[in-house]
């Protein structure tokens, strides 16, 4: 009996040793603190942010005047959203952002671009003493009293002309496009307002008419010789650095976020119109240009470059953040047509279509480039509104 006893006691302490082992196994957790990788911001204000992935309570801090970081604190993963403010000086300046969790301490170097000094943009001057506005008009969707958008003539334009609410210098010396979703449209054919510059290549020339195959329009260089010859120019190319602001966040399911940075006009279609598109639940936004043939010459061309213009996308991978500096060139060489995307320190994203077929190298069709912003969306708040500030705009072309 007594042996029965002890052997008992014996298989008792084995289990209970079993058990304790088992028990601290489960308990033990190895600590974990990793972070995505972003360190490059815009010289304007910018918010990026960065996955968190941790099984920590984690904190996250910066000695940085100009950075900061939300939410300070959090537990597990998450998502850290970090700011930077204006960067008004002509140098790259850098910071540290730590987080720390348990044991484990992250720092993540941010380098923000220089400022608007090294561009040489002067915010005390208008967006024509910075730029070279002498061959374009503006439209904004003031009613010029018939009913219709307003037009800001190229020599207006180039007396000095801002206007607070529409177009303007920004601080940092850019020219600031704002467009309000409701407002006065330029004709009966359209339902989307738009402040906008449309090429005039007559200058202040106004014995040229506007529209037509004239010396204030341009041709593709496969246009009928007598189109050619006609024609101010032929071919194109033009070059914007900008960034978008902000983006409407009300609206229907298929305009909210979306508008137009930049196109090529002809009689009556569009060559191309590039889109920037924002999700109101993304942090990123998406490029895409659509291409219209002239009629009988087939339906209207998607091209999606960075993302997707879909209702429903994610966050686009590699997408293009408000505030966020990019430039953009749209060029036209015969029936070419290429429109390239460029990032600092990214791969260029390049998209060439054949035009050959679309009907634009015929006789009479003529073109004209436009820049700034023409609003995507008829559909939201009506002051809901997009606004983009650019850095860079210049167009060249073939003279005869």
């Amino acid at each position: 009996m007594k042996v029965l006893t002890r052997l008992y006691i014996l298989v008792f302490f084995m289990v209970l040793c079993n058990c304790s082992s088992k028990d601290s196994d489960e308990v033990e957790q190895h600590e974990n603190l990793t972070m995505s990788a972003i360190t490059e911001f815009s010289a304007n204000e910018q918010t990026q942010y960065v996955s968190v992935v941790s099984n920590l309570d984690w904190s996250a801090s910066t000695t940085a005047d100009w950075i900061s970081v939300s939410p300070s604190s959090g537990e597990n993963s998450g998502t850290l959203y970090i700011t930077v403010q204006p960067n008004e000086t002509a140098t790259i300046r850098t910071g540290v952002v730590s987080v720390i969790g348990g044991s484990i301490s992250r720092a993540l170097t941010i380098s923000q671009a220089a400022g608007a000094e090294s561009s040489g943009l002067n915010p005390n001057l208008a967006p024509s003493e910075n730029f070279d506005l002498s061959t374009w008009k503006l439209s904004i969707p003031d009613d010029q009293g018939n009913g219709t958008a307003s037009t800001i003539t190229v020599s207006e334009i180039n007396q000095g002309y801002q206007n607070s609410a529409y177009f303007y210098t920004a601080a940092d010396g850019g020219m600031v496009f704002k467009c309000p979703v409701a407002g006065f449209t330029t004709s009966t054919n359209t339902s989307y307002t738009r402040v906008e510059l449309r090429e005039m290549l007559r200058g202040t020339n106004t014995s040229i008419g506007t529209q037509g195959v004239n010396g204030n329009n341009w041709v593709f260089g496969t246009a009928p010789a007598a189109d050619i010859n006609a024609a101010a120019a032929y071919d194109g190319e033009m070059n914007a650095t900008l960034a978008v602001n902000h983006v409407t966040t009300t609206g229907s399911n298929s305009h909210v976020g979306r508008v137009i940075i930049g196109q090529i006009h002809a009689n009556d279609d569009e060559p191309i119109r590039l889109y920037y598109r924002k999700l109101p639940n993304n942090t990123l936004g998406s490029i895409y240009f659509a291409h219209e043939p002239t009629d009988g010459n087939g339906d209207e061309q998607w091209h999606e470059m960075i993302g997707s213009r879909s209702n429903n996308i994610a966050n686009p991978e590699d997408g293009i953040a408000l505030n966020e500096v990019f430039s953009y060139t749209i060029k036209v060489i015969g029936d070419s047509l290429t429109c390239t995307i460029k990032r600092e320190g990214k791969a260029d994203v390049i998209k060439t279509i054949d035009m050959v077929n679309s009907g634009f190298n015929v006789g009479g069709q003529y073109m004209y480039f436009k820049a700034g912003l023409y609003q995507a969306n008829n559909t939201g708040n009506d002051d809901d509104y997009v606004q983009a500030t650019f850095y860079e705009l210049n167009k060249s072309h073939t003279v005869n």
